[in-house]
């Protein structure tokens, strides 16, 4: 009987990867009851990456009450992995645009704080490797609330701190680690970021994320000249060429921030989350590789979980089919990546909201008429 690898990524806003993981294995089962099924749960540094890592290595959720994008307390969610070493936290848990009403954002003023209180509170339990995934931000503050949060002094000409945001960095004298955190200085942090935009300029952390977050192109103008400005002084005070290095834009420059202050490493979300599950290893042998997503079009082409499976399971020549609950505008570009077949969920006139509350049922169904192609394929052969 053929084995089977099932590694979709989170159905947003419906259920989890291990959920949907699941709930294709079910289908599968009823198609080819003999088969082995080996499941996957993936994700590419966005949602769903702290849950999936966290399955993916037996570990176990934690979270802290940390500083929010405006300074209100939130609780935040983090993951410690099996290890016992290494934490996974996502940005937007503590500084993300998804908690800030509309009529809030102001990338002039929110921080990434809370980001740093995260890092601070797996400190405390004895985690000193760090993935950080770092999409989904309401900030443009180039980690200066990380870097103050872990004990850095940002100072203003008059020695006092600067109070948090983007637009304060403007008025950045000098930046003094003397009070950093001693334990931050042997952490080990990776990043995980699917931008290369740097920091400042047209094509910059300001310009091209700056009005999503609620900035106007005057409010652009004064916060690309701050990020400027800041990259001057990490350079000069801690050595940090970071200006332009690919990825500093991220996260309305979280991505130089975690660069200059704490060495990180930037890498593409999905590669640093199929290597963290082993799924080249769990492949091997494999007849057949089943992905997912809630919706695959032409953005997905750029490293998202399903094409990244794709590209492993095509050097070992496995067929990969994939089950969606829609196709968007040019998903048949993901054909030349390595997904064979593009199959949808909907299998009668329906809502969106209905699709979603149906999901487990109808990724289930899915999934069995999928196996039975590939069943009734192989026996052609």
């Amino acid at each position: 009987m053929p084995k089977i690898v099932i590694a979709p990524q989170a159905f947003k806003g419906s259920l989890s990867a291990i959920e949907i993981a699941r709930a294709m294995e079910e289908g599968v089962k009823r198609a080819l009851p003999g088969a082995e099924t080996v499941i996957v749960p993936v994700a590419d540094g966005g949602d769903g990456t702290l849950e999936t890592l966290t399955d993916a290595s037996g570990g176990h959720i934690e979270s802290a009450t940390v500083t929010g994008p405006l300074g209100k307390p939130v609780t935040a969610e983090w993951g410690a992995l099996g290890d016992g070493e290494t934490a996974v936290i996502e940005m937007a848990r503590s500084s993300g645009l998804a908690l800030l009403q509309l009529d809030e954002r102001d990338p002039r003023k929110t921080t990434t704080r809370g980001v740093g209180e995260l890092i601070l509170a797996a400190l405390d339990t004895g985690h000193d490797r760090f993935i950080i995934g770092i999409g989904g931000s309401a900030t443009n503050d180039g980690g200066a609330g990380v870097m103050q949060a872990l004990g850095a002094r940002l100072l203003n000409k008059q020695g006092k701190d600067l109070q948090p945001g983007g637009a304060a960095l403007a008025r950045l004298e000098r930046i003094d680690t003397a009070d950093v955190d001693p334990r931050v200085r042997s952490a080990k942090v990776v990043v995980a970021c699917d931008v290369n935009n740097p920091l400042c300029g047209p094509t910059g952390a300001s310009a091209v994320f700056g009005p999503q977050k609620g900035a106007s192109p005057e409010t652009v103008a004064e916060l690309d000249s701050a990020l400027s400005h800041f990259a001057d002084v990490m350079q000069r005070d801690l050595g940090a060429n970071v200006r332009n290095r690919p990825g500093a834009g991220a996260a309305g420059g979280l991505g130089a921030g975690l660069m200059g202050f704490l060495d990180a490493d930037l890498r593409a979300g999905v590669d640093i989350v199929l290597d963290a599950v082993a799924l080249e290893e769990k492949l091997d042998g494999a007849d057949l590789v089943i992905v997912g997503e809630g919706q695959i079009d032409a953005s997905t082409v750029f490293n998202k979980a399903p094409v990244g499976v794709a590209r492993i399971a095509k050097k070992q020549g496995t067929p990969v089919l994939g089950l969606a609950g829609s196709l968007g505008e040019g998903y048949q570009e993901v054909h030349d990546l390595g997904i064979d077949a593009m199959f949808t969920l909907v299998d009668r006139p329906m809502t969106l909201n209905e699709a979603m509350a149906d999901t487990r049922r109808l990724v289930r169904a899915l999934a069995e008429e999928a196996a039975r192609a590939f069943a009734a394929g192989a026996r052609t052969r």
